[in-house]
């Protein structure tokens, strides 16, 4: 799939915001978790260039604890 620069940072503002949901365009996505999004995010940026599959580079995982 194709990603944008765009729909890169709109999935990090949900990150950002504790949000799963994200709307872009016509299309609308519910992640079931922040470990989902965070996994599309590392597919987004590699294929966008950002970064490269065995870079080392690494993300940190936060959790509220409220979901559990």
């Amino acid at each position: 799939m194709a990603y944008t620069q765009d729909q890169l940072n709109l999935l990090d503002a949900a990150i950002a915001q504790g949000a799963l949901k994200v709307e872009f365009a016509d299309k609308k996505v519910e992640y079931r978790s922040l470990e989902d999004m965070l996994t599309t995010r590392r597919l987004m940026a590699q294929e966008l260039g950002l970064t490269t599959p065995n870079s080392g580079r690494k993300f940190a995982e936060y959790h509220s604890g409220l979901d559990e």
